[in-house]
């Protein structure tokens, strides 16, 4: 009986897996939202959504869990984008250092601003994860759309990542969140 529950288990966890990796969210397209929310961490991220930003996507973007010590400035010139750019429609959360803490950061800044709806920008491959973070943190009144940036990772990080999102869900649905 136990063998039997055992490889079920097995078998639910690789075909899980498969969908994971056969599911990887895509980037969104350029519909409005309130905001865009890009977690540091990834290439490809900060760019995206700054791209974004330029084209009207949304009001306004936090880029959160940037180090203490970058500046907007610094940040500017690492992208090419105006100092105007940054004053009026960027800011830096300062306090996260985990997908979870950005979720919170975030939750926090989209209140502070009364903001709807959101684009979370980040890699493919962490999305379902930070976006259920995301979700989890903010509740039902505030709409989070995925936005995908395709990434090449390894192996061992996909496999890491996709238990850590089981993890989690299984946390969140138990009320062990804490």
């Amino acid at each position: 009986m136990i063998r039997k529950l055992v490889g079920l288990l097995v078998v639910l966890w690789v075909g899980g897996f498969g969908v994971f990796l056969t599911m990887m969210p895509k980037p969104l397209d350029d519909r409005h939202t309130d905001a865009i929310v890009v977690p540091t961490g990834g290439a490809g991220r900060i760019d995206r959504g700054l791209a974004l930003l330029q084209r009207h996507a949304a009001k306004r973007m936090l880029v959160s869990g940037v180090a203490p010590e970058v500046t907007p400035g610094e940040l500017a010139a690492e992208y090419h984008v105006s100092s105007a750019l940054m004053a009026c429609c960027v800011d830096l959360g300062h306090e996260a250092v985990d997908t979870r803490s950005n979720a919170e950061e975030t939750a926090g800044w989209l209140r502070e601003h009364g903001y709807h709806t959101v684009r979370l920008v980040t890699s493919n491959w962490h999305l379902p994860r930070a976006r259920m973070e995301l979700v989890a943190a903010t509740g039902a009144d505030i709409t989070v759309l995925g936005d995908g940036v395709a990434s090449k990772p390894r192996f061992v990080t996909l496999l890491g990542e996709y238990n850590k999102l089981i993890v989690r869900r299984i946390a969140l649905l138990v009320g062990a969140d804490a």
